[in-house]
């Protein structure tokens, strides 16, 4: 018997979704080109990687900025519709729609988590034993995105999301 190679072993990292809202790629109202959202100013009392900390909605392109302090946060949870920012609620760059639902991640490193999880055949979750973190963002994927049978699909519309990044 061959050992499995980590090219085929998905461990849970632990991720959660507010684990990758540090830096999330939307696209910009302004010009419809990629823009960021990151971390805005700190406030005292408030930090970095805080949920709640300012954010900063930037579009290098067309130098569109906005502010965000304090107000509404709305993480998606629709799967039948397109994937929005949680802080300005302005859609999401990585993200297309396939027969399912919609595939979509907030960076690039979400983006990878995603990957790794889905084109992985042996997938160890966390024991039940263990006290730490369970709703993980792997945990929380739709049933549609885990089973093996959508595996091929669903890497198809990883890499065209991965690939919008090489054409704007």
């Amino acid at each position: 018997m061959s050992p499995i190679s980590a090219h085929h072993r998905f461990r849970d990292p632990r991720s959660t979704k507010y684990d990758f809202l540090k830096s999330v790629l939307v696209r910009c109202p302004g010009c419809e080109k990629v823009a960021h959202v990151v971390a805005g100013a700190e406030s005292a009392g408030v930090r970095d990687r805080d949920f709640f900390a300012p954010r900063r909605l930037v579009c290098r392109n067309c130098g569109a900025a906005k502010e965000w302090s304090r107000g509404g946060v709305a993480l998606h949870r629709d799967r039948y519709e397109p994937a929005t920012d949680p802080y300005f609620g302005v859609s999401l760059w990585l993200q297309t729609e396939i027969r399912h639902g919609w595939v979509w991640a907030y960076n690039l490193e979400h983006l990878d988590l995603i990957r790794r999880f889905v084109q992985a055949p042996l997938r160890e979750g966390i024991p039940w034993h263990d006290h730490g973190r369970k709703m993980t963002v792997v945990t929380r994927l739709p049933a549609w995105m885990q089973q093996a049978k959508n595996r091929d699909e669903v890497l198809r519309a990883i890499t065209r999301i991965h690939a919008s990044l090489l054409h704007t």
